[in-house]
C-alpha cells in the first residue's frame, strides 16, 4: 500500500488561491533566521512586511511569493500565541504560505467537505479559517485555509460538499486576517484530533518530528515547484 505523501504526489489538484495566476507567475519567498536581508530590515508589522514583500515580488516580476514549510521565523514574537512565559516558544512553520498584496479568491484543493470553521482573533493567528475534510484511497485527511475574511465564514455550515476548484473564501486582510500581511496559510493535517476550526501552524523544535509527519509539505499536493 502507497503510503500518503505518495498518494499526495499523484493527485491533480486545483489552485488554492487566484487560479487565474499562473505558476510561472510564482516566485519562493525566504522568510527564515537564515535570510540576511529580512534580519537587517528588522520589520515589526503587517505593513512593513506587506512593502518588504511587494518589493520581492516586484523585483522578480511575480505575482504571487510562496514557502515557508519547515521554515524557522523570527516574526512570531511579537505574539504570545507562540511566545510566552509557560510554554517553548514556537517558530517553526509547518504549512505553506502564499503571499499576495491584493484581494484573491480562495479555492478548495479537493473535493471534500466543511470539517469546521471560525475566527481564531488573537493577534498573531490564523483570523478567518476553514478546515475541509478529504477521503482519499484509504486515507481521511485535513486541507487548513488560514487567514481569510470574516465573510469567507458566513453562510457556511459543517458537512457541507465542496468540489475540487470551487471557490470557499477570500483572502483577508490585517488586521482581521491576525495582523499579517495578506497572505494564504494552506496546510495539511492528518490527524486532527479534536481540533475545531483551528490547528497549530507552527511548532518548537522538541515536537517538529510529530507535526512534520502529521502535516505533510503542502507543495506535494501543490505541485507549485514543478511549474515555476
Amino acid at each position: 500500500m502507497e503510503n500518503f505523501t505518495e498518494v499526495l504526489s499523484k493527485i491533480n489538484t486545483a489552485k488554492v488561491i487566484a487560479p487565474q495566476i499562473d505558476y510561472s507567475d510564482y516566485v519562493a519567498l525566504d522568510l527564515s533566521i537564515d535570510n540576511e536581508e529580512l534580519a537587517q530590515s528588522n520589520l515589526q508589522n503587517a505593513k512593513e512586511y506587506e512593502l518588504y514583500i511587494q518589493r520581492f515580488l516586484d523585483r522578480n516580476k511575480a505575482k504571487i511569493a510562496f514557502g515557508g514549510y519547515l521554515e524557522t521565523r523570527n516574526l512570531y514574537q511579537r505574539s504570545t500565541v507562540f511566545k510566552n512565559l509557560n510554554s517553548e516558544e514556537r517558530n517553526i512553520h509547518i504549512g505553506l504560505d502564499l503571499w499576495i498584496n491584493q484581494t484573491a479568491s480562495i479555492h478548495a484543493a479537493l473535493d471534500g467537505t466543511i470539517h469546521s470553521f471560525q475566527n481564531n482573533t488573537a493577534l498573531g493567528d490564523y483570523g478567518p479559517t476553514i478546515i475541509l475534510a478529504h477521503h482519499l484511497e484509504g486515507f481521511t485527511f485535513y486541507s487548513l485555509y488560514g487567514h481569510l475574511s470574516v465573510d469567507s465564514i458566513t453562510n457556511k455550515n459543517v458537512g457541507d460538499v465542496i468540489k475540487q476548484g470551487q471557490q470557499i473564501g477570500n483572502l483577508g486582510l490585517p488586521p482581521i486576517n491576525g495582523d499579517y500581511a495578506p497572505h494564504l496559510h494552506f496546510q495539511i493535517i492528518l490527524n486532527i484530533e479534536s481540533n475545531f476550526g483551528d490547528y497549530p501552524g507552527v511548532c518548537n523544535a522538541g515536537k517538529l518530528d510529530f507535526y512534520s509527519n502529521n502535516c505533510p509539505n503542502p507543495n506535494i499536493l501543490l505541485k507549485i515547484d514543478n511549474n515555476t
